[in-house]
């Protein structure tokens, strides 16, 4: 059988709708604090339109041949907290010096993909910690959905009762049963918000890097460090919690090759998404795993699709209410959110420390040296269960004296 005749057969509407829904997410929400970003860098019309076609550009070639190549629904997405990180650092910089530190930020993670050196450190992570990630950075979107009841009843009403109508008797179509009720019910209520396209239908527009070592060491620098510790490490980690066992230096480093390729057009970076990535590696996508890289394709054309016609589409996503988008991504989370509790807290009373304090960390938001509380989540229940290690034991062997160890 062909490739081509079996990505067709793995073909479901579920997957379909779970890779639709995470670029959906991503352009109808953290999308903002990229333009944000843009505005920050001082850019006119064209350059705008620029950065937005690169980074749309780059998610959807990296999601779909990485998702074709792995057979795993890999998910990319824009650096969000690289975005944020810029609008405050841009100011007193030319965007060529700019281009020029997105340049080196992703050769960097390129370099460190390739060698292996990430994926070796997180391969040692126990998986209860992995699973307590997940499940901390996928559980606040979902308790915050609750707040969609008070300013939009009908629309979070509707979403949330045609998804558990359609799980009691069409499961695997409930997120879809979802999205048409909360898109109907948002048109039904004119809920939809007037947002003029801001972006001409433009291509790219390449800016010549130039390389200072003042935006060197403020934006290169942090911006490697963000991208890698708060969305490349969550990324990595959510696939292994879902039981995949991804080629870390193939993802990391192909994804970082395609965003320096794509930075003089004005590309930040692009990484592993974390969030939108958990709508398609779940259950809801598809019950069966091996066909979950479907949703990887179309969140991939999705993005090829946005990044083609620029901001009439990227409007369209944005007229979307905040409530309908947060109840949506509430129900998709729903079962990967429970598949990752399971996991947190199924081993023993050091595992489940360790992975209670992962989970408290992650939810917490906190942020330090400007690196999100998923990073710190893993590293503090990684250090709770190295410190909980129970030591071993030695005796005393032989004439000589000589303590030898004795494991167990």
């Amino acid at each position: 059988m062909s490739r081509a005749s079996s990505v067709l057969r793995d073909v479901s509407v579920s997957a379909v709708v779970a890779g639709f829904l995470s670029a959906l997410i991503n352009f109808a929400g953290p999308f903002l604090i990229v333009l944000e970003a843009t505005r920050a860098a001082g850019l006119n019309e064209a350059q705008t339109a620029s950065w937005v076609w690169a980074v749309s550009i780059g998610n959807g070639v990296c999601s779909i041949a990485l998702s074709l190549f792995t057979r795993i629904p890999v998910i990319v997405a824009w650096s969000t907290p690289g975005a944020a990180l810029l609008i405050a650092s841009l100011g007193g910089f030319s965007f060529a010096e700019a281009v020029g530190a997105f340049l080196v930020a992703s050769v960097a993670a390129a370099v460190v993909g390739y060698t292996g050196w990430f994926g070796w450190i997180l391969a040692r992570v126990p998986g209860p910690v992995l699973q307590a990630l997940l499940a901390g950075i996928l559980l606040p979107f979902v308790v915050t959905a609750a707040g969609a009841f008070t300013s939009a009843p009908l629309i979070a009403g509707s979403i949330v009762v045609a998804f558990f109508l359609g799980k009691r008797f069409f499961d695997r179509y409930a997120v879809l049963a979802g999205l048409v009720a909360g898109i109907a019910v948002t048109w039904a209520t004119g809920s939809f918000r007037e947002v003029a396209p801001s972006l001409e239908l433009g291509g790219p527009v390449f800016t010549m890097p130039a390389f200072t070592p003042a935006a060197l060491v403020s934006i290169a620098l942090p911006l490697f460090i963000v991208t890698m510790a708060s969305q490349n490490a969550p990324g990595l980690a959510l696939l292994h919690s879902q039981g995949y066992e991804p080629n870390d230096r193939l993802v990391v480093g192909a994804i970082s090759t395609v965003s320096a390729v794509l930075a003089p057009f004005g590309c930040h970076g692009i990484n592993l998404g974390a969030i939108t990535a958990a709508i398609a590696l779940g259950p809801e996508s598809h019950p069966d795993r091996a066909k979950r890289y479907i949703a990887g394709l179309s969140g991939g054309l999705t993005y090829l699709l946005v990044g083609s016609f620029g901001g009439v589409l990227v409007a369209g996503f944005q007229a979307i209410p905040t409530e309908t988008v947060s109840v949506l991504a509430a129900v998709a989370l729903l079962g990967s959110a429970l598949t990752a509790l399971e996991g947190a807290m199924g081993g023993d009373a050091r595992t489940g420390i360790a992975a209670l304090t992962t989970l408290a960390v992650t939810m917490s938001g906190v942020v330090f040296f400007g690196v999100g509380a998923a990073f710190w989540g893993l590293v503090a229940g990684s250090a709770v269960y190295l410190l909980l290690a129970p030591r071993r034991p030695r005796t005393r062997t032989g004439e000589s004296g000589k303590e030898n160890a004795v494991i167990t």
